[in-house]
């Protein structure tokens, strides 16, 4: 084995976890593999023998390229993830897939990835590496140009606008499941109460279509989202709906003549939905790799 092919093998050990903490502070599935790419090109480029710890390295490096995508991104004004869904991560409901268990190790859920995204980019990163993989705040520092201590008032600000903004998913996925099914119940037979009994009442429905529907629509309180119950139906009696794992959350996939036409991410609190995410973009669900969905 060569030293590239060694330098190789070591970085691919460690992909699953770079891509993990790309995704955190991009939100988008190709954007993530873009950064970690770059994080190979400059190890390549790299003198690795210096490399201490190759692992804390690589996510420093990770960081940094996802720091100035955010920032590139703001500065080119381009529309932000806040007017869009992000990219969901779908798998079977009903089998484990150790990659994506790695990239959703802790339930990173699109309704928390929504709300990431009303961070700085500076707060983003903070926050992502040091509460969600536990870097400390002098190695987080250099890279946001700041001392440790000003890093850790950037994660504080951050944590403080995330708590209680997005809600904690109830942690059995079978009492998911089964809020999930209740609601495609209700949906199918147009059962108004039904479905009210099985929402929050701060119930937040986030539905993107894509540039040519508008972009997403945003509805709160079970009045608006309950409201939405004829459009629940078309979709549910239309529509073959495949369980499915989006985010690591009780979800489904819905598909007209195995036409891919939405892919629907719930957050169920309390035995409550809380929100409900609903990504239609004909162009985004052609890019969504579905393979971990066959048996």
């Amino acid at each position: 084995m060569t030293p590239h092919d060694f330098l190789a093998d070591q970085f691919q050990g460690h992909r699953p976890h770079l891509k993990a903490v790309a995704y955190r502070m991009l939100g988008s599935l190709s954007e993530a593999e873009d950064a970690v790419q770059e994080a190979w090109l400059r190890l390549a480029r790299s003198d690795s023998g210096d490399i201490d710890n190759l692992g804390g390295w690589l996510t420093t490096v990770v960081g940094r390229v996802c720091l100035d995508m955010l920032r590139a991104r703001k500065a080119r004004r381009e529309e932000s993830l806040e007017e869009r869904l992000p990219d969901p991560v779908i798998s079977r409901a009903d089998a484990a897939d150790p990659e994506q268990e790695v990239l959703l190790a802790d339930s990173v859920g699109l309704a928390l990835l929504v709300v990431l995204e009303s961070l700085t980019p500076a707060e983003r990163l903070a926050f992502v590496l040091h509460d969600m993989f536990g870097l400390p705040f002098e190695q987080i520092a250099p890279i946001v140009d700041r001392t440790p201590v000003a890093a850790k008032k950037l994660a504080s600000r951050a944590r403080q606008r995330v708590r209680g903004a997005a809600p904690n998913p109830d942690p059995d996925p079978a009492d998911q499941r089964r809020v999930v099914d209740a609601f495609l119940a209700a949906a199918r037979s147009g059962d108004f109460a039904a479905l009210v009994s099985i929402l929050d009442p701060d119930v937040v429905l986030r539905a993107d279509g894509g540039v040519l529907a508008g972009g997403m629509k945003v509805l709160r309180g079970v009045a608006a989202v309950a409201g939405q119950l004829a459009t629940f139906q078309r979709m549910a009696t239309s529509a073959t709906t495949h369980p499915a794992l989006v985010n690591g959350l009780a979800g489904l996939v819905n598909t007209i003549d195995d036409q891919l036409i939405s892919v629907m991410s719930f957050t169920i609190a309390d035995g409550k939905i809380a929100t409900l995410d609903i990504l239609s973009d004909p162009d985004r669900l052609a890019r969504l790799d579905l393979t971990r969905l066959e048996p």
